[in-house]
């Protein structure tokens, strides 16, 4: 079974650890491959374009995710009004606030754009059945930001509710099944993952989660009684902020010079040290073409080939 994992930072160190030992410890499980979801989505569902919306300050992962969750959000409604508008205008039920907006935003819609809906949702689910196909399986975090704290009363917004819907949307908008489990908490927030397994694959994924959950919950308890092991700064989070802001700086510095293979090389390791094992392998092959005997690129090529395998 081929396993592919995109975590979100926070508590990322800790996560990929236990899922790499959970998987490590199972028979005919191969090493878990990292990798950009979002870009992945972006380059293979080519009807999503027109529902991302322009934002110099959004990330394109972000918006990429973000297009996703409101073309999910209005084919929701779309199909709400189409099966129950006559019930709820007859029944008039009574039901709670959040739920009544919610209900009365779908009947009340109206929806011009109902075909590039259903072709993004088509385009989507072949994009994953491509990707995961028979035995793959995405792993991925169940939220795109921390989740509230238990017994938080903190109101629900908009805002909230879009990085809420983001992540689950991959799999709400596709009709690709999807199981999420819990971990454990980190700083008192609880934190959980979810599997994704190609659309009707429902059986494999079931199968699966109960086979790793013993070895998941079990590496969880090992990892929860070891003490962190800070970075070479002692501090994980700015170690994180850290390569970032290299990789950012680097960014900045070939905009204005396309040419600069140091900065392909800084921006490669420090994508790599964020597990963005792809985009450093661009960067390292970018590299390579400017200078091709560069020994650094040409070892820092070979090992993510070896990573990615």
């Amino acid at each position: 079974m081929t396993s592919s994992l995109c975590i979100n930072k926070g508590s990322k160190h800790k996560t990929v650890q236990v899922l790499g030992k959970a998987v490590e410890n199972l028979s005919g499980y191969q090493p878990l491959k990292h990798m950009n979801i979002s870009q992945y989505i972006a380059t293979n569902v080519l009807s999503l374009k027109e529902f991302v919306k322009p934002s110099t300050k959004m990330q394109h992962g972000k918006s990429t995710l973000r297009a996703i969750s409101s073309a999910m959000v209005l084919l929701q409604r779309y199909e709400f009004k189409t099966n129950h508008e006559d019930w709820f205008n007859t029944t008039k039920p009574r039901i709670g606030i959040d739920i009544s907006s919610q209900v009365l935003a779908a009947v009340n819609s109206t929806q011009d754009d109902i075909k590039s809906l259903y072709k993004m949702r088509l385009e989507l689910r072949s994009a994953l059945n491509k990707l995961l196909k028979d035995d793959g399986i995405l792993i991925i975090p169940t939220v795109t930001e921390f989740p509230f704290k238990r017994d938080s009363r903190k109101k629900i917004t908009p805002d909230i509710e879009d990085h809420l819907h983001a992540l689950l949307s991959i799999a709400g908008m596709s009709g690709c099944c999807q199981i999420t489990v819990p971990l454990g908490k980190h700083e008192s927030y609880p934190i959980s993952i979810s599997y994704i397994a190609a659309h009707g694959a429902d059986k494999f994924l079931l199968d699966t989660v109960l086979d790793m959950y013993s070895s998941l919950q079990e590496q969880i308890t090992i990892a929860s009684n070891l003490v962190p092991t800070p970075d070479t700064n002692g501090d994980m989070d700015a170690s994180e902020l850290l390569k970032e802001k290299a990789e950012a700086d680097c960014s900045q510095a070939l905009l204005l010079d396309k040419k600069n293979v140091k900065a392909y090389l800084r921006r490669g390791t420090a994508r790599e040290m964020l597990l963005c094992y792809k985009e450093a392998l661009e960067d390292f092959k970018h590299a390579l073409v400017l200078e091709p005997q560069n020994k650094d690129a040409v070892d820092a090529e070979k090992r993510l080939r070896k990573l990615m395998a």
